[in-house]
């Protein structure tokens, strides 16, 4: 991991660039010299990690006490896409336009995006976890569709904060009955892009014991800041 930029924020949190290979991600870190518990927030699929709601989220969570970290996963931000995600994406806006069923083309596109995520997300945990200042446990927080795939398949998440946005593949919504860590689910009641009852229905599947559905009126984008104070009480009770 090489950090390219540093720059202490106005709230004390320290903003690092890094490269790891050809992944690009950026590192909040506190000023407290104690090690600080590590919050992976991921983005949705092709966001860049500059996304001005992201960066709010990721600097409010580390002045808080938190080491939180995001990369651009392969497709994400500026980074290429292939020829096969560019035609799914031209699939889909034609499919929407139309009015046709576009669940297959979702499969298609969401898919692979989330295998090849999950692969340097866990790249990423080893690098950040060797890191001075940096201990666990370990949290996730952001885009459901691999956050339900990362918890299945990395035993140091120990707590996740899903948001119910997004188009959720077939296979992480079998892989849900699987998760047993806490668990809080943000859902925008009127989303526009996504379903209500999908997103009800994976709440009910989730196999964790302690599980909190957060439900607040309004579109995609459109969730209260109150609820960001919220997820930090959740990664309180779980990871300090």
């Amino acid at each position: 991991m090489q950090f390219s930029s540093e720059q202490r924020l106005d709230d004390g949190v320290l903003e690092r660039e890094f490269t790891l290979g050809e992944i690009p991600g950026t590192l909040w870190t506190p000023e407290s010299a104690a090690p600080a518990p590590l919050v992976l927030m991921a983005h949705n699929n092709g966001l860049p990690k500059a996304e001005p709601r992201l960066v709010a989220r990721a600097r409010y969570t580390a002045a808080r006490g938190y080491a939180v970290a995001t990369i651009d996963a392969a497709g994400c931000g500026d980074r290429p896409r292939s020829a096969a995600d560019e035609q799914a994406r031209a699939d889909l806006r034609r499919a929407m336009r139309a009015g046709e069923p576009v669940d297959e083309i979702f499969e298609s596109l969401v898919g692979p995006l989330v295998e090849n995520a999950v692969l340097e997300w866990r790249t990423t945990l080893d690098a950040l976890l060797e890191l001075p200042g940096i201990g666990g446990p370990v949290g996730y927080s952001g885009w459901m569709a691999l956050g339900i795939r990362l918890a299945v398949v990395e035993p140091r998440i120990a707590a996740a904060g899903f948001f119910a946005g997004g188009y959720v593949p077939r296979a992480q919504r079998e892989e849900a009955r699987q998760i047993t860590v806490p668990l809080l689910l943000l859902l925008q009641w009127d989303d526009e892009g996504n379903p209500r009852q999908r997103a009800l229905d994976l709440f009910d599947a989730f196999g964790s014991k302690e599980k909190t559905l957060h439900a607040n009126p309004g579109g995609h984008t459109g969730t209260p800041w109150f609820e960001l104070e919220d997820g930090c009480r959740f990664l309180d009770r779980h990871l300090k």
